[in-house]
């Protein structure tokens, strides 16, 4: 009977996890014997990190040709319940079929979602770009308002959340506010954070990029206010402001993936779980976890891996080679990925890239707005679907940065 390994999670982390473990598999005789599944609810990659972008429909890869030149089965479904004491998932299929597989090692890469806090009118009325499905359908809610009655709350849209993505949806919306209202339309971006500077967690490296980027795209902020209620209309701030607007956008953290809860192991405030230095879940040693549901440690400097794709290619290239060296009886491998950058997106005044957990801007403006939609557009793709290529980009001495 042939072992298997279970990869539970389609985004980059699952992807690569996929593959990393197939190269180790090509790289010790072939797989006859191991059979590598991924299972995931549709056979696509979303390219998350461009969900801020117009159009997001479109912003997806499929995953079938990758996973089949690597001689990946894919099964498409959800997994509802995992029980690492007996090594097997309950799952849903596409057609609604309930199964239980059994596995030898597995793979958790199922990602975070948006937290969204018991804020009144929160769930009814604020848009996010979080999923695919919530990003299109706020692109055609702003397609749409070009139909109603010009007002204040028609022209106007709050963000709420400074972070990363906050920021960049706050510097892409004056552009895609134009393609609604016409070039010489009047409106009004504004970005309500509860922290005392735009980007706090960025640190002051970026900051004066941020903010030039803000006032010349006519982006405003409103610090250290929190959103208190948000309804059809508009929202209400913790110091009693009423901002009128008929798009709200919430950006406001992140959670790993519930099924970390079903884990016997630790897990952070974010409920991600812990790994030893070789991605196995401390507490699971049948398990790897790898992208948003990892407290992944990246260096011999503490520093822990974030809550993005840059860390999760070559998270899930590592618990890919580990989870197949480790049921082969071959050593595991240290994820090491000390190289650590940012590239945030600014819209139409360009970017801003940074090298180092200090973030030291490099790069700003034009330039480094090429190099975020290479990155974008280039390097974070799959590699092409010829076997060879597919295999060696797993390798988990390569770098990808994003």
């Amino acid at each position: 009977m042939s072992q298997k390994i279970l990869i539970v999670g389609g985004g980059f982390a699952g992807l690569w996890s996929a593959l990393g473990a197939a190269r180790v598999l090509d790289n010790n005789g072939g797989s006859a014997d191991v059979d590598i599944t991924l299972i995931s609810p549709e056979p696509l990659l979303h390219l998350r990190p461009r969900l801020h972008e117009q159009a997001p429909h479109g912003m997806t890869t499929p995953l079938l040709p990758v996973l089949e030149a690597a001689g990946v089965r894919y099964l498409q479904g959800s997994v509802e319940r995992i029980d690492a004491g007996e090594r097997r998932v309950d799952t849903v299929t596409a057609d609604g079929q309930r199964q239980t597989l059994n596995y030898d090692r597995l793979v958790l890469t199922t990602g975070s979602k948006l937290h969204r806090p018991a804020v009144p009118g929160l769930e009814q009325h604020a848009h996010s770009v979080d999923q695919l499905d919530e990003a299109v359908r706020l692109d055609l809610h702003l397609a749409r308002l070009a139909d109603l009655p010009p007002s204040a709350a028609r022209n106007t849209v709050v963000i709420v959340g400074g972070g990363f993505t906050g920021i960049e949806v706050a510097t892409e919306m004056p552009e895609r506010l134009r393609k609604v209202f016409g070039q010489d339309a009047r409106f009004n971006v504004i970005v309500v954070d509860r922290g005392g500077e735009i980007g706090a967690e960025l640190g002051a490296g970026p900051r004066p990029a941020i903010t030039q980027a803000f006032r010349e795209l006519g982006v405003e902020a409103v610090l250290s206010t929190a959103v208190t209620a948000v309804d059809a209309d508009g929202v209400t701030t913790s110091d009693g402001q009423r901002i009128e607007a008929n798009t709200v956008i919430w950006t406001g953290g992140m959670r790993a993936s519930a099924l970390t809860e079903q884990l016997p192991a630790q897990r952070d405030v974010l409920g991600r779980v812990r790994t030893d230095r070789d991605l196995r879940v401390a507490g699971a040693a049948d398990v790897f976890a790898a992208g948003d549901v990892a407290l992944a440690q990246t260096d011999d400097e503490g520093n822990h891996a974030l809550m993005s794709c840059q860390h999760a290619i070559d998270m899930g290239r590592y618990a890919g080679h580990n989870v197949a060296a480790d049921l082969l009886g071959l050593p595991t491998l240290h994820y090491k990925q000390p190289f650590y950058v940012t590239c945030l997106d600014l819209g139409a005044w360009g970017a801003v890239y940074t090298e180092g957990w200090q973030r030291e801007v490099k790069m700003a403006g034009a330039d480094a707005k090429a190099l975020k939609v290479k990155i974008n557009t280039q390097w974070i793709l799959p590699p092409l679907a010829s076997r060879s290529a597919t295999l060696a980009a797993a390798d988990p001495q390569r770098s990808v940065v994003a």
